[in-house]
């Protein structure tokens, strides 16, 4: 990419920026709610690429002014002066080049957002489901390290411990552009509890992970929700079986049924229920877009192929391995403790330099 084009590129971003910056203030849009928290998330995903074309802009005019003393100055001193800050300006532009190609590609428009993270036992029965309970451990553990808050609200215990199906939300500037990365099946091979002969099992569980729908991405109609009630079960103290606090949507045009049952009182598993219907609608919207980005990168770092093997957690060698960039860890215990940033650093790395490849193909 030429410096030229860097700057038409952004000189159309500015221009945009302008034109939004506008917008926001013109009563229209005031009164246009949904609207308004658009171009207000517009705004706050250009200004990083009008402050590093502000900073690109004043290299140039400064290197500029540099080369112009050099051609035409006869004073040696200054000469000498022009062109030790011609050296030094010089060094800064591939870097922050590189820095601005990579805020010109396209973000995920849901990178900001809060995440729905699902986690289901596979194959393996009991020991799926431990394994289950440790990957929720796992991220309850990350999420603590992010300050992010996590709720579940719902989950469906194992025979012998850990989560058959555990469905929470994680909630934090952030959340789903991180933790995307971890949408797959998790492989764990070790030898199981119940296992007398010292024979080391594999096991899986899924994970998925989905972008909250916002209150102004779906629009949810009444008469499409049928709602049930019904008492809890689990956890929550005396009330929870003689209370009808438990809650059941079921969206007739699409058949998709979601329950929450977390909280004591109904009124906040409705708000819950309401959430995550929205969540799964917007994101059968959203998969296609996931789908078309499968299509196209071969290391599939963040789609929405979640059926696909991600990572394999081998207990008798201590050793992770991430499969879609050929990641392998000897930290074990550190990463069934949450310690995840390193991991999902190099998975930003990765699809970052393949989201580069493909603008630059375009271009």
């Amino acid at each position: 990419m030429s410096k030229n084009l860097i700057l038409d590129k952004l000189e159309g971003v500015k221009n945009r920026f302008d034109e939004v910056s506008r917008l926001i203030n013109e009563p229209d849009t005031i009164t246009d709610m949904k609207r308004y928290v658009q171009l207000n998330k517009e705004y706050k995903d250009l200004e990083p690429i009008i402050r590093a074309y502000e900073e690109y802009k004043n290299l140039l005019s400064n290197i500029a002014t540099a080369k112009d003393i050099l051609a035409n100055e006869k004073d040696e001193e200054l000469r000498e002066m022009a062109k030790g800050e011609l050296d030094e300006l010089s060094e800064k532009v591939v870097p922050l080049e590189e820095n601005i190609k990579f805020l010109l590609i396209p973000a995920d428009p849901e990178d900001d957002k809060n995440a729905m993270l699902e986690i289901r036992a596979g194959t393996g029965g009991d020991e799926a489901s431990i394994f289950a309970g440790e990957l929720y451990r796992m991220y309850t553990k990350f999420c603590e390290s992010k300050k992010w808050k996590l709720e579940v609200t719902s989950f469906t215990e194992g025979t012998v411990g850990g989560y058959k199906e555990i469905i929470m939300y994680v909630k934090g500037e952030g959340a789903y552009g991180i933790m995307k990365y971890e949408s797959g099946v998790h492989r764990v091979q070790r030898v199981p509890q119940t296992e007398t002969q010292g024979r080391v099992h594999t096991s899986a569980a899924s994970v998925a992970v989905l972008p909250e729908a916002g209150e102004f991405d779906i629009d949810l109609k009444p008469e499409d929700i049928r709602k049930d009630t019904y008492c809890s079960s689990g956890p929550g103290g005396q009330s929870v079986n003689t209370t009808y606090s438990a809650i059941r949507l079921t969206h007739t045009p699409s058949g998709i049924v979601v329950t929450c049952q977390d909280e004591k009182s109904q009124f906040k598993n409705l708000d819950k229920a309401m959430s995550e219907l929205r969540t799964r609608l917007y994101n059968l919207e959203y998969q296609k877009y996931l789908d078309d980005i499968s299509s196209k990168r071969k290391t599939m770092v963040s789609t929405g192929d979640r059926s696909a093997k991600i990572r394999t957690y081998n207990f008798p060698q201590g050793r992770m391995t991430d499969h879609r960039i050929n990641l392998t860890m000897y930290n074990l215990g550190s990463v069934m403790n949450g310690e995840l940033q390193e991991i999902i650093d190099k998975l930003q790395m990765a699809e970052n330099a393949e989201r580069l490849k493909e603008s630059e193909v375009e271009a």
